[in-house]
């Protein structure tokens, strides 16, 4: 996901997606049931989500009436990999000072 290699990770700046995300990490839910959940409404819910549907982190299904969202492995994991590739960075970077610090 090339929204990674910019930053992308405002997708989870904000309190009440981090904790959508949170909860959808334990399992899938309605809006209604992450409504149920958090102190924002179902419509704040529904925006969030379609935050981080376009963002690539959230999938849906139909079920019945009613959508139940769920992460997306690939999203996920894409973040994972970015996030992995900037821990590498920063820890060639760390080595390298600590064999020398004058550089």
């Amino acid at each position: 996901m090339a929204a990674y290699g910019d930053g992308g990770l405002g997708l989870l700046g904000d309190p009440s997606r981090r904790a959508i995300f949170e909860l959808l990490a334990r399992r899938p839910c309605s809006v209604q049931e992450l409504a149920d959940a958090l102190p924002i409404s179902r419509p704040a819910v529904s925006q969030h989500l379609k935050v981080l549907r376009e963002g690539g982190l959230v999938v849906s299904r139909a079920e019945g009436t009613r959508r139940i969202y769920h992460l997306n492995p690939e999203g996920v994991t894409a973040m994972r990999a970015w996030l992995d590739g900037v821990w590498s960075d920063v820890l060639a970077t760390f080595h390298k000072i600590a064999e020398d610090p004058r550089s």
